[in-house]
This record gives structure tokens, sequence and C-alpha cells, in this order.
């Protein structure tokens, strides 16, 4: 089959994997010009997400370019420590950098064709397949459509209908930027708290000398254009403007910034996965910011479609309600790690923060936080598909 798959981040490359190995066309369209490098680390927890990155071959290239997690140590607007997650917990059984996740994902798939700088913009079924038609004119038809572009789906929305029907806001808003590094951080990084608000500093696991921001704070859905980083950097700096500590200067980097991140923490509830010959993957499909382990779920439904695509023979009619019906409960029980994570990164009381700097210094806490994490990791059965 002539298989079209809408994203090159994490999803889309993993199943082109594996469609490659059942022998099907796969190709990828990214409306990005190229595949996007950095971006914040990402985890794998338990058998069941690295057994998939096994049967992938890519655990010996991601254990060379792992990050060994980064300890998070919350301080005061001294820099004095109140509360530390180490390394080990934050970092699960395996931490690369989502660039670097991406790139080695989309090597594996040595047969796939992609169209960067590119988008679909119009998708038409018909009794033979989905005439689709990109951004770019050109116009092609595929056996069958793959929605693997994010919580922003764009195959989602020409499919389902308008975003906000699956996107829910969850009350947090969190942006990265890079900056130098003046602190000589490494695997360590600094946060600090006000009400409603945190901003953080921490090492680049490749340059010793960069250093990344990542900042969240507390807020009702916002209206502002998604591709003007003026706007963002506007919301940005009136939101910590009156923070202390080392707001300012990490602020100041704003105006030398190309590349910001700006985005709710959100989780999206979609009831319906596939139509016709359309399905929906990863983060368009059940999505969850940050927390939520999307990385793991993603790679575990790329197998999973793919899988039931083969042992149907290729009949999406047979494959992809089995697909769904065999992922649906697992996502949603990973996505509830989603729910709570801007109330842990940024409380919005004095008091809240003092809550949870006292209750993340329990140890017996600690170890509990990160095995329901570690539950909700492993929480599914998967058939052994051949090959």
């Amino acid at each position: 089959m002539d298989v079209l798959i809408s994203g090159a981040s994490i999803a889309g490359p993993a199943l082109a994997y594996w469609l490659g190995r059942y022998g099907h066309r796969a190709t990828i369209v990214e409306i990005a010009p190229q595949l996007r490098t950095g971006g914040q680390a990402v985890d794998f927890r338990g058998p069941l997400h690295m057994g998939i990155l096994e049967k992938m071959g890519v655990v010996g290239e991601l254990r060379a370019v792992e990050t060994h997690g980064t300890a998070m140590r919350f301080v005061d607007e001294h820099g004095a420590r109140l509360m530390e997650w180490p390394a080990g917990l934050a970092g699960g059984d395996l931490e690369v950098l989502r660039g670097d996740l991406a790139r080695i994902l989309c090597d594996a798939g040595k047969e796939t064709e992609y169209l960067f700088g590119d988008r679909i913009t119009a998708m038409t079924e018909t009794p033979a397949g989905v005439d689709v038609t990109f951004a770019s004119g050109r116009e092609r038809t595929y056996d069958l459509v793959v929605g693997a572009d994010g919580v922003h789906s764009g195959v989602r929305r020409l499919t389902f209908g308008r975003e906000e029907q699956f996107v829910k806001h969850l009350g947090y808003y969190v942006a990265t930027w890079p900056v130098a590094n003046e602190w000589g951080l490494d695997r360590t990084s600094l946060l600090h708290n006000a009400p409603g608000v945190m901003i953080s500093v921490g090492g680049d696991h490749q340059d010793p000398s960069r250093a990344g921001v990542f900042a969240a704070f507390a807020s009702p859905e916002l209206r502002y254009d998604r591709r003007d980083p003026d706007q963002q950097k506007a919301i940005l700096r009136d939101r910590f403007g009156g923070l202390g500590w080392l707001a300012p200067r990490l602020l100041d980097e704003l105006d030398r910034v190309d590349d910001l991140y700006f985005d709710q923490i959100c989780r999206v509830d979609a009831p319906e996965w596939t139509r016709g010959r359309v399905a929906l993957l990863g983060d368009a499909a059940c999505g969850a910011t940050i927390g939520g382990q999307g990385n793991g779920t993603a790679v575990v439904a790329a197998y999973v479609l793919a899988g039931e695509l083969a042992l149907a023979g290729g009949d999406h009619r047979i494959a992809f309600p089995r697909y769904a019906e065999r992922i649906r409960k697992f996502a949603r029980g990973t996505q509830k790690g989603g729910d709570t994570t801007g109330r842990f990164l940024a409380p919005r009381t004095e008091r809240g923060i003092r809550m949870r700097n006292w209750m993340n210094n329990q140890e017996w806490i600690l170890n509990l936080t990160f095995k329901l994490a570690a539950d909700r990791s492993t929480n599914l059965a998967l058939p052994a598909y051949p090959l």
C-alpha cells in the first residue's frame, strides 16, 4: 500500500518504520522545512516502551545520545535549594533529546519518502483511496492517510472537525528557548516559583556552552497567533516581568531568540480515531502536552497500527477498529499523568508551593509518584505481530 503520514516528529517516523517492515510504501509530509533538532528531553519507561524500541533496533543509537536524566532543583530567589527530583528518577529508563529521537527514528525508516515544507490542505476519499491536495499544489492518491501531526492536527481538523471540539485546555502554558550557559549547569535544572508561575534554566546535554529555559504559567485559555513569536514573547514578558531570581536575565534573551516554543498544556480527547481510510496516531488522537508519556504511547501505538494492518491483510476496515480498541484504554491511562503537570510545576498559591515542596521532599511520596508512572506505561499486553 501507499500510506501518507502527516507529521515527522515521533509517531510518524515510528509508523513509517513498521510499514516499511511489512512491505508498504510510506510518505511523510512535514510542515517544517527540515527535521526539527534539539528540543526538550523525553523519556521512556518500563519494559513495554523499551521492548518496542528493541524490536526497532534503535536502542543502541539512543543509548549513545541519552542524557541520563536531569535533576530538577527548585530554589528560592537567592538560589537556596527547596526541593529536588534526582536525575535518575526524572529520566526514566531512557532519556534523550526530542530532536535526537526524531532523527534516529527517521533514519531507521530508510525507504520512507519525506515531503518537507508542505502540508495537507484537502482530502477526498474515493472507493480507490484518498485523493490528497498539498499546500504546494501537488496532488496524489494514497491508500491510507494517518494524522500523526500533534495536538493541533490538521488531518484531525479536515476529517473530524474544529480543534476546539477535541483539545481541552488544562489551565497552563509552557515555553522554552535557548540561552548561553552562564551558570556552569550540566545535569541539573534550577527552577524558581512564584504563585502561578515557574521559570527554570538547565544545561544543554550536547553543548556545555548552551542552556535552555523552560517556563510555565497558570492562565485561562489565551487568544494569540500560534505562528507569531512576537505575540508569544509579549505574553511571556507580561507574565514573568515582575519575577526576581534569574528571570530578568532569561527574559532578556527573548530579543535574540528565533526558535521559541510556546503552547498550552492540554489534553486531546478524540472520540473517534479512525474514519474511512483516515486514522489518527499519537498526540493527534490522545495527546497530553507534558507528563502524559506521549512519546512512549506514540511508539507503542505505531507498532500496533502497523501490526493490525498486517494481520488484516491491509484491510483498514478491520485493522483500524482493532487498533483503536487495543490502544484507547492504555492511552487514556497514560494521559492522566499530564492532568497534574501544570499544578506541580507552578502551584497557584504560596501555600500550594510550600505543600508541593514538602511532599516531594518525602522519599516515599517520590517513589509512589514514579511507581504510578511506571504502572501506566506497562498496562498493555501486545500480540507478537508476525513480520
